[in-house]
């Protein structure tokens, strides 16, 4: 019995390293030099996040791959090519994490891979004011504050803000702001600002000014807005979105901040982007405002994202209401020095649009 016990033994044994010696297989291995590129369409120096159509074409390069899996916006795909596209479809400007995977006889690799893409929505105009009745401006949409405010606004600033005519009035289908050089309530200066306060607030939307500045050492109009709940937390917690702010010492130039509690006063969160014949022409001033990020564009053209990795209410209070703002300002911390030339300078405003 034992003899025979080793020689079926024997006989498998040879029989195997017959087989392996006369039928060799080569041992699979698995997929290497995993990688992905994205394409953006409409992709440019103005629009690094693509044209506002969604549209990606992706093209995935791997050694020894037979099929791919990509797991995008919780959709998987399954592939046998290397290049898809895909269209995104989520409105705004958002980051997107996708994970790749190559696969052949052996298994599969993966990685990781992240990119943001912007996607032009259709919104529906809720809110707009024409300027087209002469006269004063629309109370049913228009407050004012007055006064100087505590320090000049809390800026130093050194007008004395009216609701008058002479620095507020609707003519010719535009609202123009006039900032004037005159003593009046023991200020050397007064202007206007003009806002939507308990009469229009809103959370979400995109906003269009079409406006012509005003130009002039020490002039600095805005274009805002600010939280609603203002009253009850206060500056900076509410919230500012800032869309749009010139500096008549600084001509060519225009700016957009954010101010939070996690960034107030000298923000760190703002951009400069130049632009041309600002005071002789009319553009237009925009904000498109998510759940995720804030986006200002100049003549429809983007230039500054606002979106922090973590949101909280120190980073993010742009959840709530919020109301909007227009107004010139005379010196003050970013005004600076005003022009002792200086008489008088105009903010024409064509219109504001509001979109959700």
């Amino acid at each position: 019995m034992k003899n025979l016990i080793f020689t079926l033994i024997t006989f498998l044994t040879l029989s195997l390293h017959s087989c392996s010696s006369e039928n060799q297989v080569e041992e699979a291995v698995l997929p290497t030099n995993l990688s992905i590129s994205a394409a953006k369409v409409g992709a440019d120096g103005n629009n690094p996040n693509g044209d506002g159509s969604g549209v990606v074409n992706f093209t995935i390069s791997a050694t020894n791959a037979t099929s791919y899996k990509v797991l995008i916006n919780n959709e998987t795909l399954e592939l046998s090519q290397n290049t898809f596209s895909y269209t995104f479809t989520q409105g705004g400007t958002n980051d997107y994490d996708i994970l790749v995977a190559a696969y052949n006889s052996a298994g599969n690799i993966s990685v990781n891979y992240s990119l943001t893409v912007y996607v032009k929505t259709e919104l529906k105009l809720i809110w707009q004011d024409e300027f087209d009745a002469n006269g004063a401006p629309n109370s049913s949409k228009w407050g004012y504050n007055t006064g100087t405010g505590n320090n000049g606004w809390g800026n130093n600033e050194s007008q004395y803000y009216t609701d008058r005519l002479d620095n507020a009035i609707v003519e010719n289908g535009v609202l123009k702001i006039m900032a004037k050089k005159e003593n009046y309530q023991g200020s050397e200066y007064t202007s206007a600002r003009l806002l939507t306060a308990g009469k229009f607030e809103f959370t979400y939307g995109r906003v269009d000014v079409r406006a012509k500045l005003p130009a002039g050492g020490g002039v600095w109009p805005a274009i805002w807005m600010l939280g609603a709940n203002f009253g009850s937390v206060g500056w900076p917690a509410c919230g500012e979105i800032d869309i749009m702010e010139y500096v008549g010492n600084n001509p060519g130039n225009i700016s957009s901040a954010l101010h939070t509690t996690s960034s107030s006063g000298n923000t760190v969160n703002h951009k400069v982007t130049s632009i041309t014949n600002e005071t002789t022409e009319f553009h237009i001033y925009s904000a498109i405002w998510t759940e995720n990020s804030i986006t200002f564009l100049l003549d429809d053209v983007e230039y500054y994202t606002y979106n922090p990795s973590v949101k909280n209410d120190a980073t993010w209070p742009f959840y709530n209401n919020q109301f909007l703002i227009l107004n010139i300002a005379m010196g003050g911390n970013l005004g600076g020095t005003i022009d002792p030339n200086f008489s008088t300078s105009t903010m024409e405003i064509d219109y504001v649009r509001v979109y959700q």
